[in-house]
């Protein structure tokens, strides 16, 4: 029993070196909230790895945190310069990019007062969706078969403000365009077990036909008269898609929007 407390004191400093190095940081936890003042009271999410002593800042994830429920925290340190933890606005090391998928676990509110921390002030989100009034910028060139990411939460198909919807939304401006015949949605479900936090998180299979019958019906309402083909597939792989954020997880974590001429 010492020599499993030795190695396990061992490798909780090990993992915060190895997440210093900018590797990626996957770990399960009750969130807290920080009711820091952010310019519209929106506060701070924290998460804390328990694995590592380490508290991290996670208000960048395009998923908010449900602070009675336990989150599955994936990201990577935010780079010097960048949106660092300088300064640390929330009271927490800076994961950027990330992502906090919302799971079943049940959890006991945390809440902390500002402390004296500022918090973040609001800025637009790089993928911000204009009003459906606002022209987009219709894309030129050749038009030939493409295919569209949208990317998901763990275990579910609900389709997020100002990012799955912004995915969608620059798809459906291409289609505008290029007038393919018909569209074919590809659901992909993450069924390959993996070990975070001491827990064996997978995937349902059935998510993945949740997730293409999703974008599928947001297709449908936004392309009337366009013909919509759905599909499934499971122990979806990584991939390196840019507006994934190099986060393998949530890479596979996904539906594909294929335009076929």
């Amino acid at each position: 029993m010492r020599r499993i407390a030795l190695l396990f004191a061992m490798a909780a400093p090990l993992a915060a070196q190895a997440q210093e190095a900018g590797m990626i940081v996957r770990f399960i936890t009750c969130p807290v909230y920080r009711d820091a003042d952010s310019g519209r009271k929106s506060g701070c999410w924290l998460a804390d790895d328990h694995a590592t002593g380490t508290r991290w800042d996670v208000s960048q994830s395009p998923y908010k945190p449900d602070w009675n429920f336990a989150v599955l925290v994936e990201g990577k340190p935010a780079a010097e310069g960048g949106n660092s933890d300088a300064g640390s606005p929330c009271g927490g090391k800076v994961l950027d990019p990330v992502r906090t998928s919302i799971l079943a676990e049940p959890c006991t509110r945390h809440v902390l007062p500002a402390e004296g921390f500022a918090g973040r002030r609001f800025v637009l989100p790089r993928r911000n969706n204009n009003p459906v009034g606002v022209a987009r910028l219709v894309p030129q060139g050749l038009y030939g078969d493409q295919v569209f990411p949208v990317y998901f939460q763990f275990d579910r198909d609900f389709i997020v403000y100002q990012y799955s919807d912004w995915l969608i939304d620059r798809a459906v401006t291409w289609v505008q365009a290029a007038r393919p015949k018909k569209l074919i949605v590809t659901g992909f479900a993450a069924t390959d077990p993996i070990v975070v936090s001491g827990r064996s998180l997978t995937e349902r299979p059935q998510v993945a036909q949740e997730r293409a019958d999703m974008v599928a019906e947001t297709l449908r309402r936004l392309l009337p008269g366009m013909s919509v083909e759905t599909h499934a597939e499971v122990a979806a792989k990584p991939t390196q898609e840019p507006e994934a954020d190099g986060l393998p997880g949530q890479s596979q974590r996904r539906a594909e929007i294929r335009a076929i001429f």
